[in-house]
């Protein structure tokens, strides 16, 4: 799997990460769903997951799944909370999960960000924290995202991007570029709504196997994207999701080419 510079933090990423939004809130005879799809991705070369305080029991089975491994692991996980009191709750809880370190802390949807950044940056610099982000999933949001980005206190966000889903291109990512921020992008999948695409034989002039490998594809041949995140309980689809981040990517003709396709059949 290919791995890029995540902005200009230092860090050397796969370009395929494994999210956990609807899939990791598992009870404990669950579990071992996400057991098996860690190992199979972690097999693969996958070592970026993220999750939040959001996704219910996520985290925590996140953590279990990893297990010894989690020195293998960049863990990104968010502060979703509207006072600092419950962040530093969330985060008291992470660090516990995590080995006492969070890889990418992020601010989920802007939450509170004004008063959460102030300690988040201490925990940084104490070394509990490598990187901090934001995220958010609407484009109404975005101008407040950039207003963060341009303060330079944060090294990364999270937003969508997928063919039908292309706002971010427009300013975000030129931005980031700018800046030297790192990219990860949730939804390639369109949460499903992208979901289950053309006759498989429209896809071989890209030249892929499956429906969601284009789709990642896509995603990942934009340059300044970092990493992407689908997120999946299934070992088989995790294992094709994880073989879309490497080389060739498409040029702009066949990204114009998938784009015709969800058009047409999404």
């Amino acid at each position: 799997m290919e791995r890029r510079q995540f902005g200009r933090t230092g860090w050397d990423v796969p370009v395929v990460g494994l999210g956990t939004w609807q899939t990791f809130d598992l009870d404990q005879a669950q579990e071992h769903i996400a057991q098996e799809v860690v190992d199979a991705v972690l097999a693969d070369g996958t070592r970026f997951f993220d999750s939040s305080p959001m996704y219910g029991r996520a985290e925590a089975v996140l953590d279990r799944a990893l297990g010894t491994r989690r020195d293998e692991a960049i863990v990104a996980t968010k502060i979703w909370a509207s006072t600092v009191d419950e962040g530093k709750q969330q985060f008291r809880n992470q660090l516990r999960y995590y080995g006492g370190r969070v890889d990418l802390e992020q601010i989920h949807n802007l939450v509170a960000w004004q008063d959460q950044l102030d300690w988040l940056e201490q925990e940084r610099d104490a070394a509990r924290i490598g990187l901090l982000g934001a995220t958010h999933y609407g484009a109404s949001a975005f101008p407040e995202l950039m207003r963060i980005m341009r303060t330079g206190r944060i090294q990364a966000i999270q937003v969508p991007y997928n063919p039908r889903q292309q706002e971010v291109a427009e300013e975000v990512l030129p931005l980031a570029h700018e800046l030297g921020i790192g990219v990860v992008t949730m939804r390639p999948f369109g949460e499903g709504g992208l979901m289950p695409g053309p006759p498989a034989n429209l896809l071989e002039p890209l030249g892929v196997s499956t429906w969601s490998q284009a789709l990642l594809k896509w995603t990942l041949s934009d340059p300044r994207v970092h990493v992407a995140i689908p997120a999946t309980r299934s070992v088989a689809h995790a294992k094709q999701n994880a073989a879309a981040g490497s080389p060739p990517w498409f040029d702009e003709n066949a990204r114009r080419y998938l784009e015709e396709l969800v058009q047409k059949y999404c």
